[in-house]
């Protein structure tokens, strides 16, 4: 089969449609021919040589895709060959086949396509489990998300709406302030021009930037807040007033998804299913895409995911 092999560290330009072996599923685990697999952030820090794959992944980026099984292996539950599907990767995406443990395998919702499930997997769980699993986001309270033209961001965006919240949003531009408005946003800030701690309150935050907006979401946050940091764009370093931490009550919680064991992806998996998975099929929720980029050209995808002016997630498509 072909697949993205990363042929060294560096720029778009390093990652290469190439000739590989092809995996084979072992116990547990689902092949499943790819349509579609989505760029995220962290496939260009594995570019970069910023973040290996967990133990026992694939060498080759993509953190989900959308595909048909075409095997099942021994213990396998829910699954067999010819199964529209979609799944939460720890590697592999980028590639013709890609073998994966059945606990993180999703059915392609009712009324998507098998490319358009591609954007799903990696968005839905990250923020099914942070915002609602870790941070208990209730009906209306408010949301702060971080990067709301994001592919995160998009879909927290809508989940939070759809859960009966009320949502901030921050962003660069304004045509993304139109988007995440369109999306359903209360309210949006451009970070460019205005200053979010100066007037958003929120009862959880979801952030992707970390140090730099450490102080300021802790202002940002009502008693009782909750933070959430999954990401690390402006660096690992912030300024953290225990004092003020300790008088509104507040909690910071720091997670990743990626290396989590398969067990606990499971749960978050069924948790997506059984929540969102019904908000997509009534229309109530969509995945949010920018554009789709021909797998082969990987490095074009990576290009258009750095330039930043998307709103939603990059396809990658067979």
């Amino acid at each position: 089969m072909r697949a993205i092999v990363i042929t060294e560290h560096g720029g778009p330009e390093v990652l290469s449609w190439q000739e590989v072996q092809e995996p084979r599923p072992m116990r547990g685990e689902v092949l499943i021919e790819v349509s579609a697999s989505a760029v995220n952030r962290a496939d260009l820090l594995q570019r970069k040589g910023f973040y290996d794959p967990p133990p026992g992944a694939s060498p080759y980026p993509g953190l989900e895709c959308s595909g048909v099984v075409v095997e099942a292996g021994p213990d396998v539950l829910g699954f067999e060959p010819g199964d529209h599907v979609c799944a939460l990767l720890a590697g592999g995406g980028y590639a013709e086949r890609v073998a994966v443990p059945w606990q993180q395998v999703l059915p392609v919702p009712k009324g998507l396509s098998d490319v358009e499930s591609g954007a799903l997997p990696e968005v839905a769980c990250t923020v099914w489990s942070n915002v609602f699993m870790t941070a208990r986001l209730r009906k209306g309270e408010t949301l702060l998300v971080h990067g709301g033209a994001s592919g995160i961001g998009t879909m927290a965006i809508q989940l939070a709406k759809a859960f009966g919240s009320r949502v901030i949003a921050t962003v660069g531009s304004p045509e993304k302030v139109a988007g995440c408005m369109e999306l359903g946003a209360d309210e949006v800030v451009n970070y460019r021009t205005e200053d979010f701690a100066e007037t958003a309150r929120a009862d959880v935050i979801l952030d992707i930037i970390g140090g730099p907006y450490l102080e300021r979401n802790l202002t940002a946050l009502n008693p009782g807040g909750r933070l959430v940091v999954i990401g690390l764009q402006g660096g690992t370093q912030g300024r953290l007033d225990l004092g003020q931490l300790l008088a509104k009550r507040a909690s910071v919680h720091g997670t990743t998804l990626r290396a989590r064991p398969v067990d606990e992806k499971g749960v978050i998996v069924r948790g997506v299913k059984d929540n969102v998975w019904p908000l997509i099929e009534a229309g109530a929720v969509r995945p949010v895409v920018q554009a789709r980029v021909p797998m082969a050209e990987a490095a074009e995808a990576h290009r258009l995911l750095e330039d930043g002016r998307h709103i939603g997630k990059i396809l990658l498509v067979r």
